[in-house]
């Protein structure tokens, strides 16, 4: 039933836990970890029993430990940025680790934060160190470089008349003074140009610039990457020139350093500078080592923090919906409870209560809401219980699909993917994952598509299961027939038979194997399709043929085992009007039309031979007389008296369409006035004052349960439009659905029909194309090599991913639209019960 893959039942509709104690749930071992069950609401959005919920989220008692949580995993996101910042990864924590007490929490807290502060101030110390050894390599750099201004302009200066070096002249005149100043430093490559030019149109050329890259590359303080600089030596003169220099310099944001004009002092600076470089980076490798040990440490406790705290933030947040007594010594929770995890939340409670003589209390409380719905699934049954889930969640103890799902999906899709390579390449991709699927590395990869294929592999080893057993069925791998067994069909009993000439021969390139021939025909193939099919001229008109009832008579039984399985969930909930109402005209009507249609296909398979095939009736003809209660001359009836059976059964599906629509409403309706009629008799009764004791008794009972249940009130009132119009609605959904339904199974003859099409047609243009090349050159199988590997991949691309994508889809439509719609409502809502599970597989 709707209670899951298990026993029907697996929720107690009318339990409510309540706990008390005298101490405060959560402040002792009770947040220790103990044996907690898989029924405590952990989530508060989920739909769940709430005692406060008119307190504001930030009035309720544990709101403070809940942002204390929250500063918490602020403080650990530093860290992880931190560690990954790095290039280290956190390991996984071992072992189940338990959600720490408070006292612990105020441990955590403080190391934590002790952790964080330590980054701050080592990575703070690190930034400044790098970017002050940055300076120096860009200062040494720049000394280093021989740009040669200074030699060069002295010489100038002393040896060179004035009136030969215009450039050289300062802007006020010649009397000024011509001592040349120097202004040297560091810019980024691609604004060298950009400076360039603009100092020589804002200097009017009273300026000699240089401009070099260095050559080895620095490493950026801030990201760490090698960069390569320019450095630039400016020589000008006045007063007025520099001023508009280093202005010019600060707008690019140039590392600007002295220069000094003696070759001597430069020399003597850049050694200075080499030292003080040298003993700067010893000074880094020990910052960037104490580092790495605070990171270490990090490391090692980071993982395990996270999920402790992530767990007590769960249990706050669960005992933050629960409401706080009037002692406030004790806190009174509801939550839905598994009936099986009863004994064990029980038994929780009481390891958790700490105080002697104090203990904590269970009761059950009659509930009439609709309790949520629990299907425990294993790696196996997970992926079909999500293709139920997708469509809709079941309401409590309602019919599951899930099992049978198991079976049918598959199924149908190999239906419309049957080929016994392209199935066993399925099944071994699947199968490898089956095999590793404990393996780390293969649990938490994080590619998206690769996570969707991994959560479906059974799923997808079922389908290439299946896929292999139709490709049997059909005889076709990789679009090839296989002769597992001998043919049927004897070509030289039929020559020999019927004196098949040379001339003969060149007349008729097609020749016809009769089966009406002694010989020729020895009886059906023992499994599958015969491989003489294969190269028959008309095998598609015969698969066509084949593919076609078959898909009738699959889509048939499919739909009326969903029409059998809602009488299932009217025998559970008790509606027994609706399997008189509902049920039995939905299979007469289904069975009627459409299970006679099956009756048909079968009977002439078995009725008719090869000797009369040619005189055989159409089913076809036959079932669109039914409908038209007309006959046809040329096709004559498959058995005796069949006019009148096909008149009777379109009827009696006609009649059943009338019951359908007003069977139901009309029930209802006269049940409703008949307990109105019963109320209003009692409430004459009390008002005459006849009531002896035992009623007065019973009705005050009734007045009790219903104050304490409002929902009966609901269940009384009955609007008879809406029951008419859902009624309605119903009707005609299912009498036109039982045609278009029927429609819909013939996908499985169309996109089975397209698949071994796409096969032969990939095979014919590129392993036929390569498999007749003459080896006159001996160079056949140096061919045959890309010519085999494009086959491959466009198998794999189109046959396998795309045409298997697309018979997934449409199988995925079948269970949806015509067999769920049968029976299954699907609108309840899951238990979302308080786990840690979460928590564990969440970790970083």
């Amino acid at each position: 039933m709707g209670s899951g893959l298990s026993s029907a039942g697996l929720l107690e509709g009318d339990s409510v836990l309540s706990t008390s104690g005298g101490r405060q749930p959560g402040l002792g071992p009770w947040l220790g970890g103990g044996p907690w069950p898989p029924a405590w609401e952990a989530d508060p959005s989920a739909r769940q029993p709430q005692l406060n919920a008119s307190v504001s989220a930030f009035q309720r008692r544990f709101v403070v430990d809940v942002r204390r949580c929250e500063e918490l995993e602020k403080t650990f996101t530093f860290l992880q940025a931190e560690v990954r910042r790095a290039g280290l990864a956190l390991p996984l924590p071992e072992g189940v680790l338990l959600a720490p007490p408070p006292r612990d929490l105020l441990r955590i807290q403080e190391e934590s934060d002790r952790l964080a502060q330590e980054l701050r101030d080592v990575r703070g110390n690190q930034q400044a160190l790098r970017a002050q050894l940055h300076q120096l390599q860009l200062h040494s750099a720049v000394l280093s470089q021989g740009h040669g201004h200074g030699p060069q302009l002295a010489a100038t200066h002393t040896d060179m008349p004035l009136e030969r070096t215009p450039l050289l002249q300062a802007p006020g005149g010649p009397h000024q003074d011509l001592r040349v100043n120097f202004v040297a430093g560091a810019v980024e490559p691609h604004k060298a140009a950009a400076l360039e030019r603009l100092l020589w149109r804002a200097c009017r050329g009273f300026l000699i610039a240089s401009f070099r890259e260095t050559e080895q590359q620095l490493e950026d303080p801030v990201t760490g990457e090698p960069a390569t600089w320019t450095t630039f030596l400016i020589s000008y003169w006045g007063e007025q020139i520099g001023q508009k220099i280093r202005k010019i310099t600060d707008c690019f944001h140039c590392h600007v350093f002295p220069f000094a004009e003696q070759e001597e002092a430069r020399l003597g600076a850049l050694q200075q500078l080499q030292q003080q470089s040298h003993e700067l980076q010893e000074v880094l490798g020990e910052t960037e080592r104490f580092l790495s040990q605070v990171l270490g440490r990090v490391q090692k406790l980071l993982p395990p923090w996270q999920v402790q705290i992530r767990k007590m933030k769960a249990v706050y947040l669960a005992l933050n919906q629960c409401s706080v007594s009037t002692t406030h010594k004790c806190l009174i929770a509801e939550a839905w409870c598994a009936t099986r995890d009863l004994p064990t939340v029980q038994q929780a409670l009481q390891d958790s209560s700490s105080e002697a003589g104090v203990s904590a209390v269970v009761h059950r409380i009659p509930c009439r809401d609709m309790p949520p719905t629990l299907v425990r699934t294993n790696r196996f049954t997970a992926s079909f219980q999500g293709i139920v889930d997708a469509y809709g969640v079941g309401r409590y103890q309602e019919v599951n699909p899930a099992p049978y799902t198991i079976i049918t999906f598959p199924f149908l899709f190999a239906v419309m993917f049957g080929d016994v390579g392209h199935g066993l390449l399925m099944f071994l991709f699947a199968l490898a994952m089956v095999l590793a699927e404990n393996r780390p590395a293969v649990k938490t990869a994080q590619n998206e598509i690769w996570r969707t294929f991994f959560g479906g592999r059974y799923l997808l080893l079922l389908m290439g299961l299946f896929s292999v057993y139709t490709g049997f069925i059909y005889n076709e791998c990789f679009s090839r027939a296989t002769a597992i067994f001998p043919s049927g069909w004897s070509v030289a009993a039929m020559a020999n038979q019927s004196g098949w000439s040379d001339t003969f021969l060149a007349e008729h390139p097609l020749l016809t194997l009769d089966p009406n021939v002694t010989g020729v025909f020895l009886g059906p193939y023992p499994f599958g399709i015969d491989p003489v099919w294969s190269l028959a001229v008309n095998h598609l008109s015969f698969l066509n043929s084949f593919k076609m009832k078959m898909s009738v008579i699959l889509g048939v039984t499919h739909m009326t085992f969903g029409v059998v399985l809602g009488v299932f969930n009217h025998m559970h909930f008790g509606q027994w009007h609706r399997l008189l109402l509902e049920t039995v005209p939905e299979l007469v009507f289904l069975l009627a039309l459409f299970g006679y249609l099956v009756f048909l296909i079968v009977y002439k398979w078995l009725r008719f031979t090869a000797a009369d095939a040619a005189s055989a009736p159409s089913v076809l003809l036959h079932f669109i007389n039914m409908f038209l209660f007309s006959r046809s001359a040329t096709n004559r009836p498959l058995f005796p008296g069949q006019e009148v059976v096909q008149s009777v059964l379109v009827v009696l599906a006609l009649a059943m369409v009338p019951i359908l629509l007003l069977g139901t409403p009309l029930f209802l309706r006269q049940q409703h006035r008949r307990h109105a009629r019963r109320r209003q008799l009692v409430e004459d009764e009390d008002k005459t004052g006849l009531l002896d004791a035992s009623v007065s008794v019973s009705s005050q009972g009734l007045d009790e349960e219903k104050a304490e249940c409002p929902g009966d009130r609901e269940e009384a009132e009955f609007v008879a439009s809406e029951v008419f119009m859902h009624q309605a609605i119903h009707t005609i959904e299912f009498c036109l659905g039982c045609i278009s339904n029927t429609a819909s199974y013939l996908r499985l003859w169309a996109l089975s029909l397209a698949h071994a099409q796409l096969s032969e047609v990939l095979w014919a243009m590129v392993m036929r194309v390569g498999l007749g090349l003459s080896d006159e050159m001996g160079v056949v199988a140096v061919v045959l090599v890309p010519i085999f590997a494009a086959f491959a991949v466009m198998t794999v691309a189109i046959l396998l991913v795309m045409e298997g994508l697309s018979a997934f889809l449409h199988a995925l439509r079948l269970h949806w639209v015509e067999f769920q719609n049968k029976f299954y409502a699907g609108t309840g809502y899951k238990l979302s019960p308080f786990t840690f599970a979460v928590e564990d597989a969440e970790h970083p």
